[in-house]
């Protein structure tokens, strides 16, 4: 991930888990959860997308005939 990628992920995964805080909480008015519960889930979507974004731009440093040549990573399923 790019370096401005990198402070977006990780801004949206702290306040992804601050929205799971408040809502195990177990404290809030149904209008509030739902909030929560929607904000939550569009967080966690962005979140996925710039880690597959990121997957698909990772290679790995193989050794052929003694140099280093990237190949793309296959990641197993």
């Amino acid at each position: 991930m790019a370096e401005g990628t990198l402070a977006s992920f990780e801004k949206s995964l702290t306040e992804l888990e601050k929205v799971v805080k408040e809502l195990e909480s177990g404290e809030l008015p149904l209008e509030r959860s739902l909030e929560l519960f929607e904000r939550g889930m569009a967080l966690s979507d962005a979140c996925r997308k710039q880690l597959e974004s990121a997957e698909t731009r990772v290679e790995i440093l193989l050794k052929k005939d003694g140099k280093l040549e990237p190949q793309p990573f296959q990641p197993e399923k």
